[in-house]
């Protein structure tokens, strides 16, 4: 690590999850003097959504070191890595860490055909299983001769020769790897329809029995596919209402039965996006959402399902900014990372809930009765309380 960051909160292209009504944001990058500085594996930070406190938790054993462009994942409390670039390249290793041991653990014993090495790319969490779907990264030339020719798109700027003969190659594939996590078997379904163009940076979320896909082409309205992750069944929609602009990086999170919110991402128009999105899959339409958080574009961020359908928002840069010339794409070192939570309310809130932030809200009111509560209740008000009290601007609803 070149130079300590200002804070270890704040990064880009984390993974996050919530458990237990609690936030864990592990990795991801911050740009220090100009440089990318990846955030120690050894350490995960937790945040209290209740009350709205942070505490960093040391993980322990040998774990995936400066690796950027994971794909993080949880079944229950297991946390889940594969992939990703390290300082010697992509990576196809795979680690897990038990919460409640806090320790990394290297999936060594694994059986069936790992995937290829390779970074940005998506997973769902169906029965068990981690389905992952495209990414960016490297095949032998064996290896996509092998394979279908439409699953991998070749990055025609980078591979590598033997003499004449080329040897390895890099770009984006569309593929969908499966890891049993009980039996820790790797497999390959066979899917129908018209799968996705390969593509990396793209957002994910279930729903039910269906992974949907969104983003990450240069398309100038944001795509979306759904995988049937039981007959393992591709659907495009073609949408007739008017769709969001072409995007990478952005969030997608399931907030109902049938509803996918969509937030921010860097858009093909060049800009870091601030809008947010419903898109309903029984209607196939498109809905911009009105939200607080307009001065607040993010990429790069995490969003998960808290309480009450509210989606979490964490992280992520600003105000990214690439340039573009006759030899290389580069990402501009100007990036303002953050580190506050952006909550985004979804439905009406429960009369329960409603009571709970009001009195957690004015506490001087009811200080008396607050006594008579149950000590189960008084602590979830006490926690409440905390949360509306604090000056610190890291929690935003």
């Amino acid at each position: 690590m070149d130079a300590a960051p200002v804070s270890r909160l704040e990064r880009s292209s984390h993974t996050a999850f919530i458990y237990n009504n609690t936030l864990y944001v592990w990795g991801g990058y911050q740009v220090v003097a100009g440089q990318d500085v990846m955030l120690p594996c050894d350490e995960i930070w937790l945040c209290d959504l209740e009350s709205g406190t942070w505490k960093q938790k040391e993980i322990t054993g040998d774990g995936p070191s400066d690796l950027s462009g994971f794909c993080g994942s949880n079944i229950n409390s297991t946390f889940y890595i594969f992939g990703g670039c390290n300082p010697s390249g992509y990576s196809n290793q795979m680690f897990n860490v038990e919460l409640s041991e806090c320790s990394w653990k290297r999936v060594t014993d694994a059986k069936g055909k790992t995937p290829s090495p390779r970074n940005k790319h998506s997973c769902w969490v169906h029965r068990d299983r981690l389905v992952y779907f495209g990414g960016y990264g490297c095949k032998t030339i064996g290896e996509v001769q092998n394979g279908s020719s439409s699953s991998f798109v070749l990055d025609e700027m980078s591979w590598t020769t033997i003499g004449n003969t080329l040897f390895r190659c890099w770009g984006w594939n569309n593929e969908v790897n499966v890891f049993d996590t009980h039996t820790a078997t790797w497999s390959i379904p066979e899917t129908q329809g018209p799968a996705p163009v390969p593509r990396d940076s793209h957002a994910s979320a279930l729903l039910g029995n269906k992974g949907y896909i969104t983003g990450g082409v240069e398309t100038a309205e944001l795509d979306i596919f759904c995988l049937d992750l039981e007959t393992w069944t591709w659907t495009q929609f073609n949408i007739t209402s008017c769709a969001p602009l072409g995007r990478s990086m952005h969030t997608m999170t399931s907030i109902s039965d049938h509803t996918l919110f969509i937030y921010g991402g860097f858009g093909t128009d060049g800009k870091t996006l601030n809008d947010a999105w419903q898109f309903n899959t029984q209607k196939r339409e498109w809905t911009m959402i009105t939200h607080k958080h307009k001065d607040k574009p993010r990429v790069c961020h995490t969003a998960c399902l808290g309480n009450d359908g509210d989606v979490v928002v964490f992280g992520g840069s600003s105000n990214l900014c690439i340039l573009v010339d006759s030899v290389a794409i580069l990402r501009a070192p100007s990036q303002n990372h953050c580190k506050d939570v952006l909550i985004f309310q979804n439905q009406p809130y429960s009369l329960f809930r409603l009571c709970e932030d009001f009195i957690g809200g004015n506490p001087e009111l009811l200080r008396q009765q607050l006594s008579w509560l149950p000590s189960k209740l008084q602590n979830k008000i006490n926690k409440r309380a905390a949360f509306f009290s604090s000056t610190s601007p890291l929690l935003t609803t």
